[in-house]
């Protein structure tokens, strides 16, 4: 149930907004946890290495938003 979470997160970031990285630092999903464990994705350096924030800078992936999608999945 718990993997189930965070394969159903990753599903729905990408069914809102595709090709958006992101990394959860926790085996579960929940509204704390999006807010403060998950990193954003916001660009790569030249060795093609990820450059993360704790700044989810993409508007339309609110935490109701999302959890709204993973229950439709």
């Amino acid at each position: 149930m718990i993997k189930d979470n965070l394969i159903k997160f990753n599903n729905a970031v990408q069914n809102l907004k595709a090709d958006v990285g992101v990394v959860v630092y926790s085996d579960d999903m929940n509204e704390e946890i999006f807010n403060t464990k998950t990193k954003w994705q916001t660009g790569s350096t030249e060795n093609e290495e990820a450059i993360l924030s704790d700044t989810n800078p993409h508007s339309e992936l609110t935490w109701t938003k999302v959890k709204e999608e993973m229950d439709k999945l």
